[in-house]
């Protein structure tokens, strides 16, 4: 593989698990030579600056940017107008911007309001890798190795910004896809944000029990696994559920309408078709785990 050049400087708006992860990686492949960081808690960045992360930090975005010859957002997907809005007039000419949010056509929107269209050095992605933990000191630069990314250009991206973005991902142990933004809503709706909406819920119901307490304590396997997710950030996760909510809302409709199945199946003592849900579903989930071992 063909080394990607080394970025001069790299920006991070938002040094969390996703940025810093990033920031983390791109500096252990030798990637970057040096790193500012910018965002609302100071401690976050003084300690980012502490562990290595970043090299220097500024609360002022202006400022942060204005060197930047790469810039990764990194922060909720609701604050992405009020970002591109503050970083419009303080980028330095032929800087290429990127990002990691969760939702992608609600970026897009985001930076059409602010620029009236989408500059050409804007290449929106989404890093399809994390932790239910937050901040910079859950950050490590091996989040991303063997994970895919999605970048979701639009036909004014120039190419020459995409290949540079896709081959920084590689550089870093990231397999790129180029996905059309609706389809990448529609995706992860279904796969990520649909999951992490019935966890949230399932913990949150449970909370709500007198046996809460017992309940809790006496969790099995299964059950940490699946409400694992229901530990992650929920600013961050109500920005996602609200930027995605058409396509969130279609899936949840369907999963509603499939649930409303099998209550009744079980109140009718219909063990044929709950094998039989049961059974599909061992299917594509074991079909899944052989195709991510190979």
């Amino acid at each position: 593989m063909k080394r990607v050049k080394k970025i001069e400087h790299l920006c991070i708006i938002g040094v969390g698990l996703i940025g810093g992860s990033f920031a983390r990686a791109v500096r252990q492949a030798d990637l970057v030579n040096h790193i500012t960081g910018c965002g609302r808690n100071i401690d976050n960045l003084k300690k980012a600056l502490e562990l290595g992360v970043i090299d220097d930090y500024s609360q002022d975005i202006r400022e942060a940017v204005k060197e930047a010859d790469l810039i990764f957002i990194a922060t909720p997907v609701g604050s992405f107008k009020s970002i591109l809005s503050q970083i419009k007039d303080s980028m330095k000419d032929g800087a290429i911007i990127t990002d990691g949010g969760s939702t992608k056509t609600s970026v897009i929107e985001a930076a059409k309001a602010v620029f009236n269209e989408v500059p050409e050095n804007f290449v929106p992605g989404h890093p399809i890798a994390g932790t239910e933990n937050s901040g910079v000191e859950a950050s490590f630069a091996t989040l991303y190795q063997d994970h895919r990314v999605i970048l979701t250009p639009l036909k004014q991206t120039k190419p020459e910004a995409v290949e540079y973005i896709t081959q920084l991902w590689e550089s870093i142990g990231a397999q790129v896809v180029i996905m059309d933004a609706h389809h990448h809503d529609l995706v992860l709706a279904a796969t990520s944000h649909l999951p992490h909406l019935l966890a949230f819920s399932l913990v949150n119901t449970l909370t709500t029990l007198d046996e809460k307490q017992e309940i809790f304590e006496n969790a099995a396997g299964g059950f940490r696994d699946f409400t694992r997710i229901a530990s992650s950030d929920p600013s961050m996760w109500q920005d996602i559920c609200l930027a995605n909510k058409d396509a969130l809302l279609e899936h949840l409709d369907l999963f509603s309408s499939d649930l409303k199945q099998l209550r009744s199946a079980l109140q009718q003592g219909d063990g044929d078709f709950l094998k039989q849900i049961f059974t599909r579903a061992k299917h594509s989930r074991d079909d899944l785990s052989a195709k991510n071992s190979d």
